[in-house]
């Protein structure tokens, strides 16, 4: 399986637009006031797209930086307000986390060798499709 994108609702399609591309993503499709999908640096791709009012949001946003305090530093500059600073973590990562305009949570990170290797991953040769053999 592989990840395709991560879509998100919003209230406010262009202040959404706006927020997302000043965080450096390239918009890709432009569908107003509906939908519009996003494009990161290395080809993923993240949507919104519009609902009438939102509700406790659930699902949190990662997007991996590899200077992450740098570009914090340059979003802070443009007027992004981060509710945490860049973090070193107990788990191996660099975290800043901050809120799009609907209040979705986003954690902005460098995980380096950690993301997909932490030193507690599963060791998938002694399991099959999960489970332990």
């Amino acid at each position: 399986m592989k990840l395709n994108q991560v879509t998100v609702g919003c209230v406010d399609y262009d202040q959404s637009v706006a927020f997302y591309r000043q965080l450096g993503l390239t918009q890709i499709v432009y569908f107003p006031p509906r939908y519009a999908r996003f494009e990161t640096a290395t080809g993923e791709t993240f949507s919104i797209h519009a609902v009438e009012k939102i509700g406790a949001p659930t699902a949190i946003i990662y997007f991996e930086h590899d200077d992450l305090d740098t570009m914090v530093a340059q979003l802070e500059a443009k007027g992004i307000v981060f509710d945490t600073g860049p973090t070193d973590q107990n788990w191996g990562w660099r975290e800043a986390r901050l809120r799009d305009p609907v209040g979705n949570p986003i954690c902005l990170f460098f995980g380096g060798h950690n993301r997909r290797f932490p030193p507690w991953r599963i060791d998938n040769s002694t399991t099959e499709k999960g489970n332990k053999k």
